[in-house]
């Protein structure tokens, strides 16, 4: 319509209208349509015809002064501050936090990661960040934060599976299946896992046990996983009866033992030590006090064989 009027005053030969001095149309020329009533606004303006509201200048001063504010609180680097303090007064500031998928983790750990205060807003929260927090727990494998809006963030861990105390030196540690240390072990509950111990013990000791349990009978009795020079392994059984396996050829090593003691019960006297790693021989080292016993008993043989005096 404004273009059809614009072109009749060309026609008729009427001035074109202008703005602060500057002509509004030209000829063969037609403003696009989002263009044409800002135009006409401005040039009413500029032309006198609109009066300004009562309170104009207030109300541009303080939209001024407010830019130049939130302007500055950027630069300032307290802008993230200012959105959490009005949003969180506004209904979005955080009320509850759900937690799922933690046995070992602790809730309160969980939510000092969060960095959460009585005024943090959802808006603003960085649940990213706060993901990576969380990760960082000794027990987290991978963690998720989730913003609920109005006023809820839910959070989903997956944790570290514990497979083996680990003693190394005097310091006991909870190890992943491929080594790894999760955490010092500090609960009874994990009293229960296997117990390796020496250098290397935790990176080789998945294998081995492995092994080792494909011999219910043996497992059963197994108190300790002896990892020695980081070629082989010894076996500590419940009743203190240790187990030298070879470097090579554990599993047959294995049958050996487990042959001789359900023939004879090798693995229940009163013996300290098997010696399975020489392949032509077995060495059995008695108990202190089966020494002493065996020491006497060698003593009394020549006293107890003595041929009678006889006497002429």
């Amino acid at each position: 319509m404004s273009a059809l009027r614009s072109g009749q005053r060309r026609r008729a030969g009427a001035p074109g209208g202008a703005w602060f001095g500057l002509p509004l149309l030209v000829d063969g020329f037609v403003l696009p349509r989002l263009l044409r009533r800002p135009v006409r606004l401005l040039a009413r303006a500029g032309g006198g015809e609109l009066a300004p509201p009562r309170f104009a200048m207030t109300i541009a001063t303080g939209a001024l002064l407010g830019a130049f504010s939130l302007y500055g609180a950027y630069v300032g680097g307290h802008f993230p501050a200012m959105v959490q303090s009005i949003t969180a007064r506004t209904g979005f500031a955080v009320d509850q936090v759900r937690v799922s998928g933690h046995k070992e983790t602790s809730e309160i750990d969980i939510l000092g990661q969060l960095e959460l205060d009585g005024w943090t807003s959802l808006i603003g929260f960085d649940a990213e960040k706060a993901r990576e927090r969380i990760a960082q727990l000794p027990w987290v494998q991978s963690a998720a934060v989730r913003k609920v809006y109005p006023d809820e963030i839910e959070v989903r861990i997956e944790e570290r599976k514990p497979f083996a105390i680990w003693q190394h030196g005097r310091e006991l540690a909870i190890v992943e299946e491929n080594g790894n240390v999760i955490a010092p072990f500090s609960s009874e509950r994990h009293a229960m896992l296997p117990l390796v111990i020496g250098l290397g013990a935790s990176e080789k000791a998945a294998e081995f046990i492995g092994k080792v349990e494909g011999y219910p009978e043996l497992a059963s009795r197994v108190k300790g996983y002896i990892r020695i020079g980081e070629r082989r392994w010894d076996l500590r059984l419940e009743n203190g009866v240790t187990i030298k396996l070879p470097e090579h050829g554990e599993v047959q090593a294995i049958e050996d033992i487990l042959a001789m003691d359900k023939e004879s019960g090798v693995l229940s006297r009163d013996i300290a030590a098997v010696d399975m790693r020489l392949n032509d021989r077995l060495v059995i080292q008695l108990t202190p006090e089966a020494a002493l016993r065996r020491n006497a008993a060698l003593n009394e043989k020549p006293k107890s064989g003595k041929k009678p005096e006889r006497r002429i």
